[in-house]
């Protein structure tokens, strides 16, 4: 029976009009448009809230508190929707804590694992520690004393007990000899008067031949249960004994250990967690680095910068003082003095003459509780590795553990792609189907990171670390690990991050989900993905009021014939985005990265030409972020005297004095604040609430500019405080929220809301679009000039007053690079980093952005970007291509030059840019082509069980139709 398709009809949530869709069970939906279309509205707001709604629904009250509560969309009917899941690229997560490992349970597997399966190395001689069965002893007797007779002994511990006592208690138990100098005593002979308190009991004689196995192993067993596990083996002949345990003992050094549990094996577990580091891996001291930045510059010069400040210049005074005293010369650079002489200066003496520097420090933390303490300290402290873990979050005792010859936080530090080969190689014991099965779902989640294109992280990752587009995908393996079906998984956008030549891969994927019967409808505007799509929902034709509408609903195949979509327009190749008819030439200003050493840069030395459009490019995972936004920016940063967040480690950058700021544009989300729109984001409200409280109306009731905002007490309604409408708790249910009585959601008091400037009270001002505001105040430079960076980024379609919330990826990204544009209208000799700016953007969007970069070229600032998007790419006046792999195989630069120079490279990007049907505009024949042979059915729809074992079944293989 087949499975029926998600149907929604009449969806008119924020700018849908009226949108009636079917979303197929069992394939790939595609949701594309321009940005600001409705995309977002249509996957996100209609179809994840109605499945998720009905699904939380299914809960009890109680239960249902603890979860996320989401509106009813706005819709007719929505009909046949399954529960649903969200991906989205944003990075919710924030505690150090989170791994790549825990975000996808392999961490939860990785524990067992190594509890039940990892060898035990002694600390003391390094050796591997064993338990031993009985059957094991029998072995290794069979080896090692085959045809000599043995001795069974154990050992047991008596206290003070008289030799008397004991000869009866012997007798009773039967034993009739004990082992007094190595030679076996009868018990009656014997002084039974042990130095340590403990005894060895010969419990037989036997020799070891292949016929005797049965006696062996009983008289082993029982050695084994009166020692209390451990037992010796005493070889004809021999000085020493051979000891076994049935715990882990190290014979060799006479140790013992106790057995491993999952929970030793857990930094989020007390029990397992460095006590050192408390299981984060690292901890905040002093950065030598950063008292002493330079080596080379003796302490005359002033090398140790703390003491450099007017607030302790004392301290350098203290300091010749003691090297004259010692007779150590003060100009002599640093890296010549020798390691004694350094640790003197560092640690200071013991008769308090010399203090220190860390002397200095330790004062210093003592006065904390002053603002100004706080500030020095954080200027030369740096998370470091901790000393106790070595960074490995770990107590000492799990580090002992080995797998395969690695301890797990050597496991947890593989990349992804070399975890994935160390787990097919390992191969468990024979017969121990716990590990097997163990081992079977760690293989199965490394692959299906490797599939979605993460094969350069490592487990060990903090999730915090990870981009917008790898939270992303990390969590969509994870839902690929969990095996789910009959659910409708919502991405937005999971190319971000991706290199062209990953994204076919990461296409295979989401068939693979959809063919598990699933639903997985995916917001993107790459072709690659637009192409392997099963269904097209392509939505516009512009954005905003202009969009909302479904333009296609089909095969890619009848898109491309759609005429009044901006999609087809661009597939066809009717379209392109614009590049610059004349390519800059290097003007000889540059910024000089030297020596970038972070995370896996191989040291690298990079020039960044300025007066041009630099785009950054390479496969995922080969550097990029680590290059631009921890080493260039928030070096930079430090240089120019802001507190950044910890820089990346390099040598030096030169050229700072070539620029005037750096501004960075990543894809950090906007606040979530409903009181927050395009007009507060912009600073607009200020010349316009100015322009209101001028007016003469303002001015005869006696309004002031804080009359105009409904931030201010002042202007906004006193029943709904600004808001626009009044929240209704529901308990268990989610909460109402109804328009405002009293100012019918406008937010300002009726007297301001009175006032007209240009025919428009304020309210009705802030509801128009961008554009209509800036014609109706094209006199008015305070006003249109705020304005205009929001035309240039092609925003002009937002009304100012839309809620931040609301306003789509792109629409978001885009406006915050307006707001940085309106900044640099007031500077000179800007940076402006962008990292993959693109993000959200439909290709119409795509070609004013690249417009923006060259107007801001051309108004004397820079543009660095990190960027996949090939036409963006090709737009550059210069690139720099990191590679040449991901990971461990990237943090090089393996090309720079004008793109034409990078096509011709043997590079991924090299190869990328020379291709054709990759970009844009690459044919109707070649689209209608790929996508008529891609066109498939929408499988059986069955629940598919192989191999069942449980109970008595007997290796089942068994198919149930769904909905019947």
């Amino acid at each position: 029976m087949p499975v029926s398709p998600i149907y929604v009809e009449g969806a008119r949530q924020n700018n849908l009009k009226g949108v009636t869709v079917r979303v197929p069970v069992g394939a790939v939906t595609l949701v594309t448009g321009v940005a600001g279309a409705g995309k977002s509205s249509l996957a996100f707001d209609v179809l994840y809230a109605e499945g998720y709604r009905r699904y939380v629904e299914t809960f009890s009250p109680y239960a249902r508190q603890f979860l996320e509560r989401l509106d009813r969309p706005e819709a007719d009917r929505i009909d046949d929707i399954l529960p649903a899941i969200a991906i989205s690229r944003t990075a919710p997560v924030r505690t150090s804590r989170s791994t790549v490992g825990t975000m996808t349970s392999i961490d939860d597997y990785l524990r067992p694992l190594f509890a039940r399966a990892s060898a035990l190395h002694c600390k003391g001689c390094g050796r591997p520690v064993q338990r031993y069965s009985p059957s094991m002893i029998l072995e290794g007797l069979l080896s090692s004393a085959a045809g000599k007779n043995v001795l069974i002994c154990f050992t047991r511990r008596v206290g003070k007990v008289t030799a008397a006592a004991l000869r009866e208690i012997f007798r009773q138990a039967g034993f009739a000899r004990v082992l007094e100098n190595g030679r076996p005593v009868p018990v009656e002979e014997a002084e039974l008067k042990p130095r340590d308190g403990s005894i060895t009991v010969v419990l037989d004689r036997v020799p070891i031949e292949p016929g005797r196995r049965r006696r062996i192993v009983d008289s082993v067993e029982s050695a084994l249960r009166f020692g209390e596990g451990a037992m010796e083996a005493w070889i004809e002949g021999e000085r020493e004994p051979l000891r076994f345990s049935e715990k882990l003992h190290c014979e060799r050094c006479d140790l013992d250990y106790g057995n491993p549990v999952p929970a030793i094996f857990s930094f989020n577990n007390p029990i397992g967690a460095c006590e050192a580091c408390h299981g984060f891996g690292r901890v905040i001291d002093i950065d030598p680095d950063l008292v002493i930045p330079d080596g080379g510059m003796s302490i005359a010069e002033g090398c140790v910068r703390p003491f450099q400040s007017p607030a302790f210049y004392e301290c350098q005074k203290d300091l010749l003082r003691f090297l004259r005293r010692k007779r150590i010369s003060a100009d002599k650079p640093w890296q010549e003095l020798t390691p004694a002489v350094q640790k003197q200066i560092w640690d200071g003496e013991g008769n308090g003459s010399w203090y220190g520097i860390h002397g200095l420090f330790k004062w210093l933390e003592g006065r904390r509780y002053k603002k100004q303490s706080r500030i020095f300290l954080a200027r030369y402290r740096r998370y470091l590795p901790c000393p106790d873990c070595g960074g490995g979050r770990l107590k000492p005792p799990a580090l002992l553990f080995r797998l395969g010859g690695r301890t797990l936080p050597e496991v947890e530090k593989m990349a992804i792609a070399e975890a994935e080969e160390f787990f097919r190689q390992w191969t468990p014991p024979a017969g121990d189907r716990a590990t097997e099965l163990l081992l079977r779902e760690i293989r199965g989640r490394l692959e299906f990171l490797q599939d979605v294109g993460l094969g350069y992280v490592s487990l060990g990752r903090q999730s915090r670390t990870l981009s917008g587009g790898e939270t992303q995908r990390v969590t969509l393996a994870t839902a690929l690990g969990a095996s789910f079906t009959s659910t409708l998984y919502v991405l937005d956008e999971p190319s971000v991050g991706l290199h062209p030549r990953d994204k076919e891969r990461l296409a295979a994927v989401l068939r693979k989900l959809a063919a598990a019967g699933n639903a997985v409808v995916v917001v993107e505007h790459d072709p690659i993905f637009i192409r392997y799509a099963d269904r097209v929902i392509d939505l516009g034709p512009g954005p905003g009021k202009d969009g909302g509408r479904v333009i296609h609903e089909g095969t890619v195949a009848g898109l491309i014939h759609r005429k009044e979509s901006p999609t087809a327009a661009y597939l066809r190749g009717e379209l392109q985005i614009a590049r610059p008819e004349k390519k800059r030439q290097r003007s000889g200003r540059e910024l000089r990265v030297v020596g970038a050493r972070e995370n896996n840069l191989k040291n690298l030395t990079v020039r960044f030409p300025l007066g041009m459009v630099v785009c950054v490019t390479g496969v995922s995972g080969s550097g990029k972020s680590t290059l631009i936004d921890q080493v260039l920016y928030r070096n930079l940063k430090r240089l120019m005297g802001r507190q950044m967040m910890e820089p990346g480690t390099c040598q030096a950058i030169a050229g700072v004095e070539n620029i005037s700021d750096a501004v960075l544009v990543d894809q950090s989300p906007l606040t979530r604040s409903s009181r927050m729109n395009p007009a507060t984001y912009m600073k607009i409200l200020e010349p316009l609430r100015a322009a209101y409280a001028a007016s003469p109306q303002a001015r005869a009731l006696g309004l002031s500019r804080s009359a105009f905002s409904f931030n201010s007490s002042a202007g906004a309604c006193p029943l709904c405080r600004g808001s626009g409408y009044e929240r209704v708790e529901l308990q268990f249910l989610p909460d109402v929220y109804i328009r405002c009585p009293s100012c019918d959601g406008r937010r300002f008091r009726p007297e301001v809301l009175e006032v007209r400037c240009r025919g428009h009270n304020i309210a009705g001002m802030l509801s128009l679009p961008a554009a209509e505001v800036a014609r109706l105040f094209s006199d008015d430079e305070d006003i249109a000039g705020a304005l205009r960076p929001l035309l240039d980024i092609g925003l002009g379609y937002l009304s100012l007053s839309q809620s931040a919330p609301t306003l789509s990826g792109g629409e978001a990204q885009r406006l915050k690079l307006a707001r940085h544009l309106a900044e640099a209208r007031r500077a000179e000799n800007l940076l402006f980093i962008l990292d993959e700016p693109t993000t959200g953007l439909h290709p119409a969007n795509i070609s004013d952005l690249v417009s923006t970069f060259h107007r801001l070229v051309d108004a004397g600032h820079s543009v660095v970007v990190v960027e996949h998007d090939l036409d963006v790419t090709r737009s550059a006046d210069w690139i720099i291509d990191l590679g040449p792999e991901g990971g461990n195989e990237g943090g090089r630069v393996v090309g720079q030059g004008p793109p034409e120079e990078i096509a011709r490279l043997d590079t991924p990007t090299g190869r990328a840019l020379r291709e054709t049907g990759v970009g844009w505009g690459s044919g109707e024949k070649a689209a209608a082509a790929r996508a008529a042979k891609q066109d498939r059915g929408l499988g059986n729809g069955n629940i598919q069980i192989v191999g069942a074992r449980e109970n008595n079944l007997d290796n089942l293989n068994l198919d149930l139709p769904r909905n019947q």
